[in-house]
């Protein structure tokens, strides 16, 4: 069975394919506290009709003081499912859930799998790797350096996750079906989204972020597109 053959009875809602060459499917997760609700998306990264890779010029980015070079993203991040589980959903259930949706079309057990792992700590982690799962973790900071601290785990300023996913809305690079379950909410909170600047320091912050009872939606696809656009994919779509 596949998620569309899934859809009428659990409501994942993948979308059809848009124009363009697939890149390959993204998992992202925010794993809500207690009173927080959990969020699921899987995100498919597109390369649009008309560019190709050979177009992209070269540029290096850096890691913790290790040098990558990768090119600049012309792609797009089409969002082909939506879920939240029910409010207090326990870890292990969830991590189950992102288990089947491994290994249900067109998700594979090679896709990669990005995870919040700011408020819930590791222990919460060790259940998803328990179940047989890999992710990638991302830890949100206030600072303004990516740190990455090894293949499985990075350092991310708020301002870099938020401030990419606003950059993609706006230039039209992220996609959202309308008629996709909690897709309005989503759109509606990425409208919303608001960049407040402090004149003393000169540092930004954005309005609404973890204020509101959908962040968790905004969250879960902050995390797919900011790993689909800085871990770059190796030969053969698996990623780094």
């Amino acid at each position: 069975m596949d998620l569309r053959e899934q859809e009428a009875s659990t409501h994942t809602h993948l979308q059809p394919p848009i124009q363009g060459k697939s890149l390959g499917y993204i998992l992202g997760i925010d794993l809500g506290q207690a009173a927080d609700y959990t969020a699921l998306c899987i995100a498919e990264r597109v390369l649009p009709v008309g560019a190709t890779e050979a177009t992209k010029a070269i540029h290096t980015a850096h890691f913790s003081g290790i040098v990558r070079s990768r090119k600049p993203s012309m792609d797009e991040y089409h969002i082909r499912h939506l879920e939240r589980p029910a409010l207090g959903t326990p870890y292990p259930v969830i991590a189950e859930r992102v288990k089947e949706l491994t290994h249900t079309w067109p998700l594979t057990s090679s896709t990669p799998v990005v995870i919040d792992r700011t408020g819930v700590g590791v222990a919460v982690g060790d259940i998803f790797t328990a179940a047989g799962i890999t992710f990638h973790a991302i830890t949100i900071t206030g600072g303004n350096d990516v740190l990455r601290e090894n293949r499985h785990h990075t350092k991310v300023p708020k301002r870099e996750l938020v401030g990419q996913l606003v950059a993609l809305f706006h230039s039209s690079r992220l996609k959202v079906a309308g008629d996709m379950q909690h897709a309005p909410t989503l759109v509606n909170e990425l409208q919303n989204f608001k960049v407040k600047i402090n004149l003393a320091t000169g540092h930004d912050s954005y309005e609404a972020w973890r204020e509101s009872i959908h962040d968790d939606l905004v969250l879960s696809v902050a995390l797919a597109c900011w790993y689909g656009e800085n871990v770059r994919p190796n030969v053969g779509g698996t990623y780094a």
